[in-house]
């Protein structure tokens, strides 16, 4: 019932508002607000399939929406630490963060990428990032070249579906673990091959 009215409201509200209701979805949705861009974005590409919307622009508005949402919870866990999430989202967003800073501690950096390719943990795992007090310019960048890629995907997704825009969550619920252990391996990969070369390097020291 909670679901249903979220997804009338995000379809209400993108319809009237246009790419701005994109871009303050999406801003949300990485700002510890779990709105889901499986309904933002597919129903986006909906709109541009009936000739509303434009693609890129879409994708440009929810990849842009992400990282200021992003900002602002990476800035809320630098400076405000971990009681915010459990006095706005309670104990089930501390399991939420839980998972997010497992993911931050096993594979660094690179997780500001891969995460924004996850449901969950892409709401979540800025907030870690911003406690660890990861490089803000190189946060900036994976959070938005992975944002971009997850928004293109869902719209055209959307796009392709046209009026059937909604049985992508069923896809999502169906497959969601299998995407997860994918996107895990592809992490692993990334981050044991980048691990090599630095210690091939003579130059290479660990930080303290």
């Amino acid at each position: 019932m909670v679901l249903e009215f979220i997804i009338q409201w995000v379809v209400d509200a993108i319809s009237y508002t246009g790419y701005l209701g994109v871009f303050l979805f999406m801003a949300l949705e990485s700002a510890l607000i779990p709105i889901p861009s499986e309904v933002i974005m597919p129903f986006s590409g909906y709109l541009v399939f009936a000739g509303r919307f434009g693609f890129w622009e879409v994708v440009l508005a929810g990849a842009l929406g992400n990282l200021v949402g992003s900002w602002v919870a990476y800035w809320a866990g630098a400076k405000g630490g971990r009681h915010i999430v459990l006095r706005f989202h309670g104990q089930r967003g501390m399991e939420h963060l839980k998972v997010a800073e497992k993911w931050f501690e096993r594979y660094g950096d690179v997780t500001a990428f891969f995460s924004r390719l996850m449901p969950v943990v892409r709401t979540f795992i800025s907030f870690p990032a911003g406690v660890g007090k990861m490089n803000f310019k190189r946060f900036s960048i994976y959070t938005f070249v992975g944002s971009f890629i997850w928004s293109a995907v869902l719209t055209y997704i959307g796009f392709v579906l046209g009026n059937r825009w909604e049985e992508i969550m069923g896809f999502f619920r169906q497959f969601e673990v299998a995407i997860i252990l994918v996107l895990i391996v592809a992490a692993i990969y990334w981050f044991k091959g980048n691990n090599k070369k630095a210690n091939k390097n003579p130059f290479h020291r660990k930080p303290r």
